[in-house]
């Protein structure tokens, strides 16, 4: 019989390699020295507590297959009840905090769990909002607090690993929805299996080190790969409140060798070392997601990692990683590349990736699609091992975002997914990213793309972001909306003349963004909720049809629109 193919096999695998070794320390107060106090668990003792799960789980009627809806807390609860369920073969479905209630029950709803894996509030909220979970029939009630041990509770029972097929479905993760509604993502073992691998050699990640996940899903890698991980003190529902003083010294105390944040967590932790001269001189790897990473921001992060470098993995919830990009290539090559877009490197071992022409229809198979050349801009698509095959109960957005090799696909057609992304390759093989294919602007002198213009407008010191979005009554007309650095801009009039002025300065510079003559000036921008990094454009563009915008001239700004 061919060696299983599920994930969970790795723990106790790695439980055997380094027993003592710790597995997992989840935050429970500070010590009498001001240090952070942690539960730590071996990986001795993780894989009895993952056990310690798994008995918990049969004996409350979960079995292989059911779908069981994941409602605990990050750390060890996750953790601990993912292993569980993957060994017992049930398919845990995992849904982001903070994304809406609206998006959440519908997300719940589509996705049918027949189990409620959950905390006392994740069970009084299935009964308040009962047509959403109207398909749960098991109540599974865990505690509300992130340092519980189930294995207090059940003592020495050693379970067994269900035999599970590389395309057996493993999990259900959910997509962010930055540019549309979040949809389920159905992960097989072999998927899990592939990016694994492909983290682990990437970026030469070795058992024994030590990972702080700012994004709770990223957790569920450890294990396999043997690190240590720093659960961090941090409100995943709203990470962009984080404290930089509390992560910083997690990284300092637990001397962290690798971790896991987006642009926007990184930029606020970057600014607290610079602002109070500290280092980070354990860190081999930062990782970045989740947006693209501004060159200012790798150029920081180097100055505060003596002994490590900045990465930026590209992908999406879909399939990752598809192709990175390091600090000394950015700094080096590609940061001079002012309205290019922004390189995220190359395909990654296993991967390949093609650009097409793009379209909005769906693509029967590969055949049906035209491939560009080198240096044209079109629509990335990607195939390989860490490439799903399919949403979960979607199957309209399945043929809009995957296409077989071949028509008549079966079980083990190779299927490339759309992206979704608008980019090109350079004459290195680089992939550039230029923005979302939905947020692109059809002009009537040409296309623009948030990626290839926003870091123009972003170059000036007092703007915080900016997003390209389509106006007019035929959504044919480009704007930039930008999001000042101070708020005092935004209210002060004098200030708002000062700072379109100068935008326009910026934007007459490069025949691209020569074209943009209207601009909006925004508070705070809408962004997705898992990373704080997408701004959702489309939502920024609906706002833009009730709000006033400053038209600008190529000669002088319009005093009459800025004096409104």
């Amino acid at each position: 019989m061919p060696e299983s193919a599920n994930i969970a096999r790795h723990l106790p695998l790695m439980a055997a390699r380094q027993p003592e070794h710790p597995a997992v320390k989840i935050p429970r107060g500070r010590t009498a020295d001001g240090g952070i106090d942690y539960l730590a668990l071996s990986f001795r003792e993780l894989d009895a507590e993952v056990d310690a799960w798994v008995a918990k789980l049969t004996a409350t009627g979960v079995h292989r297959g059911d779908r069981v809806l994941v409602m605990v807390r990050q750390g060890l609860p996750l953790i601990a009840a993912a292993f569980a369920l993957f060994k017992l073969g049930a398919v845990p479905i995992i849904i982001d905090p903070g994304m809406g209630r609206k998006n959440f029950l519908a997300c719940v709803a589509r996705s049918k769990p027949r189990v409620l894996l959950g905390i006392p509030l994740a069970q009084v909220m299935s009964h308040v909002f009962r047509s959403a979970f109207k398909s749960v029939e098991t109540r599974v009630w865990v505690s509300g607090a992130s340092t519980t041990r189930v294995g207090s509770e059940i003592i020495n029972h050693k379970s067994l690993i269900v035999n599970s097929a590389p395309t057996d479905l493993a999990a259900i993760l959910f997509t962010s929805g930055s540019t549309g509604a979040p949809k389920g993502v159905c992960y097989e073992h072999g998927m899990f299996e592939a990016q694994v691998r492909l983290v682990r050699d990437t970026y030469g990640i070795a058992p024994g080190e030590v990972d702080l996940p700012m994004l709770p899903i990223f957790a569920l890698f450890n294990p396999a790969l043997g690190m240590t991980t720093i659960v961090p003190e941090i409100d995943p529902s709203q990470p962009a409140t984080v404290d930089p003083e509390k992560i910083v010294r997690a990284i300092q105390q637990d001397k962290v060798t690798n971790t896991f944040g987006s642009p926007t967590l990184w930029r606020i932790i970057s600014r607290y070392c610079l602002k109070n001269g500290l280092t980070l001189p354990t860190v081999k790897r930062v990782l970045m997601a989740g947006a693209p990473v501004p060159p200012a921001l790798f150029a920081d992060l180097q100055k505060i990692l003596p002994n490590g470098t900045a990465h930026s993995p590209y992908g999406a919830t879909e399939s990752l990683p598809l192709a990175s990009i390091s600090a000394p290539e950015v700094l080096g090559e590609t940061a001079t590349a002012a309205g290019r877009g922004t390189c995220v490197g190359r395909p990654v071992r296993e991967i390949e990736i093609k650009i097409i022409a793009i379209t909005d229809e769906p693509i029967a198979t590969l055949a049906a699609a035209r491939e560009l050349p080198v240096g044209e801009i079109g629509e990335i698509i990607v195939r390989g091992p860490v490439v799903t095959r399919e949403y979960d109960q979607l199957p309209e957005a399945t043929g809009l975002a995957k296409v077989p090799e071949t028509p008549n696909p079966g079980p083990q057609t190779p299927i490339w997914h759309r992206m979704g992304d608008a980019g090109y390759l350079d004459a290195a093989g680089r992939l550039w990213f230029c923005g979302r294919k939905a947020e692109r602007v059809e002009t009537r002198q040409g296309t623009l793309y948030p990626a290839q213009v926003e870091p123009i407008f972003n170059a000036h010191p007092d703007v915080a972001r900016s997003a390209l979005i389509a106006t007019g009554h035929d959504g044919h007309r480009p704007a930039i909306v930008v999001e000042p650095v101070s708020r005092e801009v935004v209210a002060t009039p004098s200030l708002r003349r000062k700072l379109v002025r100068e935008l326009r300065e910026l934007g007459a510079a490069h025949p691209h963004t020569d074209l943009i003559r209207l601009a909006y000036l925004h508070p705070h921008f809408p962004v997705d909720v898992r990373h704080n990094a997408k701004i959702h454009r489309l939502a920024l563009a609906r706002w833009a049809t009730s709000h006033h915008g400053y038209e600008l001239d190529k000669r002088e700004i319009s005093r009459e629109s800025l004096k409104q």
